[in-house]
């Protein structure tokens, strides 16, 4: 449809604008889609390792589309999960047209569930700060409105004092002033399922036989 494929340029947009900066640390790889036996085998893995599921943390970031937002932090060492949702509004379980509509107050975001002993929180805010246009207040790349405005949602006192000191550093290098705000996280409502995981399709035609997946930008 139309929407997705203006989805789909914004994803190229931002991985170009990640290519062009020549940012380190990315690999280039392609992502399978799960099967049923797949995602059977890695939920018995999970079972059988308790601690790591117990011992891992959550971060929470709005950086525009959130299927860029997930397509940029599934390639970080130590990010276990990524969820796509919806928060910062005032509306209950909204749904995707009601929160592009603007009458919510909610941002598109993402629920990042990470392994601190492979990758730190302060490591997740900096890698944020780096993907998105930190001085625009109106919205992400070509996705425009308030739902795709950036900010950090903080669990705590320590997320909240790591976010400030990160951002206060970004704005020091960047000689400007970042408007990405650091919020008091709230209710996180999970997305439709057909945003999960979906910056990993992209079409090359209207026919579902040429669904595929691929590298994005280049990275």
């Amino acid at each position: 449809t139309a929407y997705r494929r203006q989805r789909q340029m914004c994803i190229r947009d931002r991985a170009n604008r990640h290519t062009s900066q020549g940012q380190a640390g990315h690999r280039r790889h392609a992502r399978a889609l799960a099967t049923p036996a797949v995602v059977a085998l890695m939920l018995l893995l999970g079972a059988g390792n308790p601690t790591r599921a117990a011992d891992a943390e959550t971060a929470i970031f709005a950086g525009g589309c959130f299927w860029c937002v997930e397509a940029d932090f599934d390639k970080i060492p130590g990010v276990i999960e990524t969820v796509s949702g919806y928060t910062g509004g005032h509306t209950q379980n909204p749904t995707d047209k009601q929160v592009t509509g603007g009458d919510t107050g909610h941002y598109e975001a993402v629920r990042i569930r990470f392994d601190p002993d492979k990758v730190g929180y302060a490591e997740l805010v900096s890698a944020l700060l780096r993907s998105v246009h930190t001085t625009d207040d109106g919205g992400q790349f070509c996705d425009r409105g308030a739902s795709y405005r950036t900010a950090i949602f903080t669990q705590g006192t320590d997320q909240t004092q790591i976010a400030g000191a990160r951002k206060a550093e970004a704005e020091e290098q960047l000689g400007t002033k970042i408007v990405t705000p650091v919020l008091e996280a709230g209710a996180f409502y999970p997305a439709e399922d057909y945003h999960q995981d979906f910056h990993c399709l992209l079409y090359t035609s209207d026919a579902a036989d040429d669904m595929q997946c691929v590298d994005l930008g280049g990275r």
